[in-house]
C-alpha cells in the first residue's frame, strides 16, 4: 500500500468513503511526519493539531453515517500564511503582523470547510508574498525538499514544499507574479492559477489588487481540479469575483486527452526573450513532441515580448503594493525584512503616469493574447527558465527569480498550470506551463492530465522527504 503521506487527496477521499482509511488515521500520520521533518524543512509556521483532529473526527463520523460531502471530505489542506484561518494568526511572514489573529475564515477557506476539509495549520510564505527567502524574519524560510540547500520558490514556498514533502496532499497559495507556479516548478508539484475573478481573494492579505489570484498546489492534476471545483464560487463581497460560466466539474473530463486539440507553442519566450537553461528548454521540446504524438496540432505562436510582460507586471505590482504598505513603510520600516523593504520601497518612486501607462499597455496585451486564443485552444510555454538555485546565494536568486514566463498570465488574468517535466542533472525539478483563455481551466487541466499520465514525473519523490 502507498505510504499514507504520499496518498493524493482523491485517493484519501476514496479510502475514507470505502472505509479502508479514516481521516483521523491520515491526519495523525501527517502530523507525525511534520514533527519529524519540519525542523529541517521549515514548512509550518503554526500548527493547529487539536482543532484539526477534532475536524477529522467529525468528518469520520459524518462519512460513516453516509453523509459524505464530496471527494475532499476529511482531506487535510495546507494554508499559506496570508490566508485567514479563524483563530490563528495571519502573520504574512512579517514582524508587522505577528499579533494579527484572524477573526473569520477567508472565503476560500470557508468553501473548503463546507467541503469537509481539515486544516492542520499555516505554512510559510515570503514576507507579504513579495520578499525573498530572507533570514532576518520571525521564521526561517522553507527549504526545497529535493535539496534543502536550494530555494523552494516563492512566495507560496511552504505550500509548494509541503505538498512535495508529503506534509499534506494539497495546499492553497496565492499568485500575483507567479507565486503558486514558482514553488510548483521548484518543488516538482502541480500549481494552478485560475482565471482572475474565478476564486475569491476575500480574507487573503493583498499584494496587488488587480493581479492577485488564489489557487491550489498539489501532487496531481486531479487533486488541483478537485480543489478548484470547491473554490470556484462567486463571492458578492469580493468586487473582482465573477460567476463561474460553466457548472461542470473541472475534474470530470481529465481522461479525455489532447487528440484534436490545437496547442500554441510560445517558443520565443525561452529561446529569444529569456534564453532558458538547456535542460529546461529540452524538456519543453519533449513536451511539444509528446502532445503532437498524442494527436494534438502543435504550432509556434507569438505573444508580446516576455520582457515587456514582466515590466508591465512589475510596475502595476509595485504601485499597488506601495499603496497597501505606505503607512507601515513610513512608520515601521525597520520591522520589514531587508528584501521585502527594498522591493516595497521601489513603488514609492512610480508616478501615476507610470501606473496608467502600464495599465494601458496591459489592455493591449490582453487583446494580443485573445487574438492568439482564437486560433488555438491552449498554450505551451516555459514556467521557470532555470532549475532552483541555492537558497543562500542572494546573487543567484536575484538573477534567476525574474527569469520566468509566469507573469504574462497575471497581467492578462488567464488561467495557467505548471507541472513537473523532468529532473536536472543536479537532481532538481524541471517544469512546463500550460495556459488557456479566460475561463479555460477545463482545457488546460485536460492537457496537463494527459501529460501527467504519460510521463509519470509526479510519482517521483524528493530525497529530503524520503
Amino acid at each position: 500500500m502507498t505510504e499514507l503521506h504520499w496518498l493524493t487527496a482523491a485517493e484519501a477521499g476514496r479510502g475514507f468513503r470505502d472505509r479502508t482509511l479514516s481521516p483521523v488515521e491520515l491526519l495523525k500520520a501527517l502530523l507525525e511526519r511534520a514533527e519529524k521533518l519540519n525542523p529541517t524543512l521549515d514548512i509550518y509556521v503554526a500548527l493547529d493539531a487539536d482543532r484539526a483532529l477534532a475536524q477529522a473526527k467529525i468528518a469520520e463520523t459524518e462519512i460513516a453515517a453516509g453523509k459524505a460531502r464530496g471527494p475532499l471530505h476529511g482531506v487535510p489542506v495546507g494554508l499559506k500564511d496570508i490566508i485567514d484561518l479563524e483563530g490563528l494568526p495571519t502573520t504574512c511572514g512579517s514582524k508587522i503582523l505577528q499579533d494579527n489573529v484572524a477573526k473569520a475564515d477567508a472565503h476560500g477557506v470557508a468553501l473548503l470547510r463546507e467541503a469537509g476539509m481539515v486544516f492542520p495549520g499555516k505554512v510559510q510564505t515570503l514576507e507579504f508574498a513579495l520578499g525573498g527567502p530572507s533570514f532576518d524574519l520571525p521564521k526561517p524560510p522553507s527549504r526545497n525538499p529535493w535539496n534543502r540547500d536550494h530555494h523552494p520558490g516563492g512566495s507560496s514556498s511552504g505550500s509548494g514544499a509541503g505538498v512535495a514533502a508529503g506534509f499534506f496532499p494539497v495546499a492553497l497559495g496565492s499568485d500575483t507574479g507567479g507565486s503558486i507556479r514558482n514553488p510548483a516548478s521548484c518543488c516538482g508539484a502541480v500549481g494552478l492559477k485560475p482565471t482572475y475573478g474565478l476564486v475569491s481573494r476575500r480574507g487573503v492579505f493583498p499584494l496587488a489588487f488587480s493581479l492577485d489570484h488564489l489557487g491550489p498546489l498539489s501532487r496531481t492534476v486531479e487533486d488541483s481540479a478537485l480543489v478548484l471545483d470547491a473554490l470556484a464560487q462567486q463571492d458578492p463581497l469580493d468586487p473582482a469575483s465573477r460567476p463561474r460560466p460553466d457548472a461542470a466539474s473541472y475534474a470530470r473530463d481529465l481522461w479525455r486527452g489532447v487528440k484534436g486539440m490545437k496547442i500554441g507553442f510560445v517558443r520565443h519566450f525561452h529561446e529569444r526573450d529569456m534564453p532558458a537553461d538547456p535542460e529546461m528548454a529540452a524538456s519543453l521540446e519533449e513536451a511539444a513532441r509528446f502532445f503532437a504524438a498524442e494527436g494534438a496540432t502543435v504550432r509556434d505562436v507569438t505573444l508580446p515580448d516576455l520582457n515587456e510582460f514582466s515590466a508591465v507586471n512589475r510596475n502595476i505590482l509595485q504601485a499597488e503594493a506601495w499603496t497597501i504598505h505606505q503607512n507601515w513603510m513610513r512608520t515601521r520600516p525597520g520591522d520589514y525584512g531587508q528584501i521585502g523593504r527594498r522591493r516595497l520601497a521601489s513603488g514609492a518612486f512610480l508616478t501615476a503616469s507610470d501606473y496608467l501607462d502600464a495599465q494601458r499597455r496591459r489592455l493591449k496585451m490582453i487583446e494580443a493574447n485573445a487574438a492568439v486564443f482564437r486560433e488555438v485552444d491552449v498554450l505551451l510555454c516555459a514556467s521557470s527558465m532555470d532549475p532552483p538555485c541555492r537558497i543562500d546565494d542572494l546573487g543567484a536568486i536575484a538573477k534567476t527569480y525574474p527569469r520566468q514566463a509566469r507573469t504574462p498570465f497575471n497581467v492578462t488574468g488567464e488561467p495557467a498550470i505548471t507541472l513537473m517535466s523532468g529532473l536536472s542533472k543536479g537532481g532538481l525539478p524541471l517544469s512546463i506551463q500550460i495556459a488557456g483563455p479566460h475561463w479555460g481551466e477545463a482545457k488546460i487541466l485536460q492537457a496537463a492530465a494527459a501529460y501527467e499520465r504519460a510521463t509519470q514525473w509526479h510519482k517521483m519523490r524528493p530525497k529530503e522527504a524520503a
